[in-house]
């Protein structure tokens, strides 16, 4: 079936285009309102009664070719709705470029719309009808781009097009894809992540590719995925009830370099057993060099909470917890020594009734961290030493009491888009990591901690050959290969609509092999080529 467009009948979609950088064939526009602002306070701008009962509804702007399409349509119909995903900018990013941006005008930051969403199948069969939902911009550094990211929070739960096996949750993710010229690179390093960790139980989102209409406007291809969240159907921990104080919950953390812009209870400082230097991990035995993880002042990362807790009590007890299992991994590592939490886990003390690899299985979910720490070997991610790298642990009734790596997230900067092992040779989620400003040098604790350790380097090895031996690599890059031949046609309107493939103000982040491609189909060769070599490398490293 032919795709569809269609002009949109409101006059609160018929605004004129002020982008001289976004022109279509498709009788697409963004528009240039007045900002709407932000109250801070995360909730709907928009009131549904000032909608006009004899004003029509939007029109569906795209019949589905190749991808199912998500129709979203605001309730408020005021000339300026549209602000809602085209002006804001997550704050700490705005506050950032307004540092070195003389003149900057602040954005507004993300707010709730109010909308409803409407699911159409490639058959042409409505999944969901005019559901009620509110619709913001979400992320970090993504959100400054022309082409946002958004959250979609259903008033009722929703299954989103048999995403993890049919799951029915609030809230959903439309990923833009807006530096990733193949737009394949978070789609297939979930899909190796569902081979990895999710055949070992732990949680990876699902994901899939659909066209968005935004009031009739075609607004491109997106990557629908999950939110990272605790519930039984994704990172299933002890959820916390509202209000309650004690510390046997479960606690969803990102170890993040943004942590410090969170509220004070959702965020703590971690010593690192006092910035212990480590060897990072090169294949040569860190050829003698070591390294640091604390670079001091902005430069430090530190945990953010991602789950909701409600005391000082519940805040205290996680962090203490979190620095001391990473002491008993670094003294495990570096000076094979057990230390062991006492009863109420508040603090740790030597022990010799247990080898240290056993104190360390005791608070950590070993094969998580070496399934997370295989992924990210794999992706070579910019943003490994810097945030998006998620861990949990779960003290309520029936939780394990071990910090657990899994929800992997973010790679649309991974997998050769970067000039980040762009050859896709060498070792590098472990090793001496620059930032992405190649400013200074530093690398991801928990990824090197245990990275010298025979035992730890077995369960690598097992885990690479079973996975690889399956097939689990080649059909991820063949996925990429025939996904993106089969959609063709939907790319190609995306990049109509955007453009940013041959004028893209993010391709200075790119590598020179990335940012030299010109269509979906070259980007996405090249991907497959880069993943290629990189699991041939890794492969000659580690299958047994």
């Amino acid at each position: 079936m032919a795709a569809a467009f269609v002009m949109c009948v409101s006059a609160a979609s018929c605004s004129e285009s002020s982008s001289s950088s976004v022109e279509s064939s498709s009788a697409v526009n963004t528009s240039s309102q007045a900002e709407k602002t932000s109250d801070g306070s995360g909730e709907s701008k928009a009131d549904s009664s000032s909608q006009k009962e004899d004003e029509p509804e939007y029109e569906n702007a795209l019949e589905p070719d190749g991808l199912p399409v998500i129709a979203i349509e605001t309730l408020d119909r005021s000339d300026d709705v549209m602000d809602f995903v085209t002006k804001p900018v997550a704050k700490h990013v705005s506050k950032s470029i307004a540092s070195w941006s003389p003149g900057y005008r602040m954005p507004p930051e993300p707010y709730y719309e109010e909308c409803t969403v409407t699911v159409t199948d490639t058959d042409g069969s409505r999944l969901i009808s005019a559901a009620p939902a509110d619709v913001k911009v979400r992320g970090n550094w993504t959100t400054n781009y022309e082409k946002k990211p958004l959250r979609i929070k259903f008033s009722e739960k929703q299954s989103m097009l048999g995403l993890n096996d049919g799951a029915e949750m609030k809230n959903w993710l439309l990923l833009a894809e807006y530096k990733d010229f193949s737009m394949m690179r978070n789609r297939a390093a979930l899909e190796i992540a569902k081979s990895l960790l999710g055949e070992d139980g732990y949680y990876s989102a699902d994901s899939r590719f659909v066209e968005v209409t935004i009031n009739g406007e075609y607004w491109g291809v997106y990557l629908l995925t999950e939110q990272q969240q605790i519930n039984q159907n994704r990172i299933d921990i002890t959820e916390a009830e509202k209000d309650y104080q004690g510390s046997d919950i479960g606690y969803f953390m990102e170890f993040d370099g943004y942590y410090v812009n969170e509220d004070d209870l959702n965020q703590f400082y971690v010593t690192y057993n006092k910035n212990a230097e480590l060897i990072p991990y090169d294949g040569e035995g860190g050829s003698g060099k070591t390294i640091q993880c604390l670079r001091g002042g902005n430069n430090d990362v530190g945990i953010t909470i991602k789950s909701d807790i409600y005391s000082q009590e519940q805040h205290d007890f996680i962090a203490s917890y979190v620095n001391n299992v990473y002491k008993i991994m670094y003294e495990a590592a570096y000076n094979d020594k057990a230390y062991v939490f006492n009863d109420d886990y508040s603090d740790i003390e030597e022990t010799t009734d247990i080898t240290a690899r056993e104190a360390v299985e005791n608070v950590v979910d070993v094969q998580s961290l070496a399934d997370s720490y295989i992924l990210c070997e794999i992706a070579c991610d910019a943003d490994i030493y810097w945030s998006s790298f998620f861990m949990d642990v779960d003290f309520g009734e029936g939780g394990n009491k071990k910090l657990t790596f899994e929800a992997p997230w973010d790679f649309d900067s991974a997998l050769g888009n970067k000039n980040r092992c762009a050859d896709a040779q060498g070792f590098y989620a472990a090793n001496i990591l620059k930032d992405v400003n190649d400013q200074y040098k530093t690398i991801n604790p928990w990824l090197a901690v245990l990275m010298y350790e025979d035992w730890y380097q077995d369960i690598i090895k097992e885990r690479w050959t079973a996975v690889y031996d399956e097939g689990a690599f080649d059909d991820a890059i063949k996925m990429v290969t025939e996904e993106s031949e089969s959609i063709t046609p939907a790319f190609d309107r995306n990049y109509d609509r955007w453009d940013n493939i041959r004028h893209n103000g993010a391709a200075d982040e790119l590598c020179r092999r990335a940012k030299n491609c010109k269509t979906q189909l070259e980007a996405a060769e090249y991907l497959a080529e880069w993943l290629t070599d990189r699991v041939e490398f890794l492969n000659g490293q580690w299958h047994l």
